[in-house]
């Protein structure tokens, strides 16, 4: 499930190991970040003077729109410096996502690119809130209908690991939780990943509302399957029996400037601790996928009998 990728293993990678990792559910650590990290001036600007700054939990850059969220009443001078840096962030890490798996990056969505200050240990947040419960990503940047999240972290700490924890992939956690959940066979059938014309109609009204300018708004859309896995979600994080049991359990630790990518739909995941990290989220289409069958899509698929 870990994958450890120093410089030289990145360099005499295939143009698929890569991928084919991520699609089995690896998470994949780079111990040095392969991706540029702004310049110590500015990465003091993001520590010391963002947090005090701070309207929500993140700040964030959507392309979409081009505007950054979260710092709404800050100098104009220091938004529009934050606003380069996470531009530049994004645009690095696509860039090496497109050298480094190009499988996946065709027809791809570019989604935010934020920078996370506050420690994510102790926080006291209601649990569909909180990234220290163990959990599986569910329509991340608006409907997904079946593409995959594809998350790329760099702990720009200067002495603190970020660690994680996980209870295991999405196939596994299926097996031993779907039924609970309520979202396995006798739960849920075929009807229930097919979109119906009250979804066509939302999706088309907001895709018109993000066309007339205003593209956020396609992050208000849903489908049933994004509901499907939001009820997963919501399952983990709201049953402390499976929060607390052992099996599957296991922690990583990424250190100082450090950098790792995973599919977050596909790995479950909590943030147990850590500050200051900035955090790139990407759709791939399934369609992109050499290892479709272990998509967390197919998978309800094949159980809810959908040919």
């Amino acid at each position: 499930m870990f994958e450890v990728y120093d410089k030289m293993r990145l360099e005499n990678a295939g143009p698929y190991d890569l991928s084919d990792a991520l699609e089995q559910g690896a998470i994949i650590h780079f111990p040095e970040s392969p991706v540029p990290l702004p310049s110590e001036e500015d990465l003091v600007l993001f520590r010391d003077e963002l947090p005090r700054l701070l309207k929500l939990k993140n700040i964030s850059y959507h392309p979409e729109a081009g505007h950054v969220r979260g710092l709404d009443d800050a100098d104009p001078q220091i938004a529009e410096r934050v606003r380069n840096v996470l531009v530049t962030v994004s645009d690095d890490i696509a860039g090496f996502l497109q050298s480094s798996a190009p499988g996946l990056t065709e027809n791809w969505t570019v989604g935010t690119c934020s920078f996370r200050p506050i420690q994510e240990k102790g926080r006291d947040l209601k649990p569909h809130a909180s990234n220290e419960l163990v959990h599986i990503d569910a329509g991340a940047y608006g409907a997904t209908n079946g593409d995959r999240i594809l998350r790329f972290f760099i702990n720009v700490s200067p002495h603190e690991d970020r660690v994680w924890a996980t209870k295991g992939i999405f196939p596994e956690l299926y097996e031993r939780y779907g039924q609970a959940a309520r979202i396995k066979p006798g739960k849920v059938s075929a009807r229930h990943l097919k979109k119906g014309p009250l979804d066509h109609l939302r999706s088309g009204l907001l895709n018109g509302i993000a066309a007339a300018g205003l593209p956020t708004a396609k992050v208000l859309d849903s489908s049933p399957y994004d509901r499907l896995m939001r009820k997963f979600h919501n399952y983990m994080k709201d049953t402390p029996s499976f929060q607390q049991e052992a099996l599957g359990h296991q922690e990583f630790r990424f250190p100082p400037f450090s950098a790792w990518m995973v599919f977050t739909d596909m790995v479950s995941h909590a943030s147990l601790s850590g500050q200051f990290a900035f955090v790139h989220t990407s759709i791939v289409r399934l369609a992109n996928c050499r290892r479709p069958e272990l998509a967390p899509y197919n998978i309800l698929r094949e159980s809810a009998g959908v040919s």
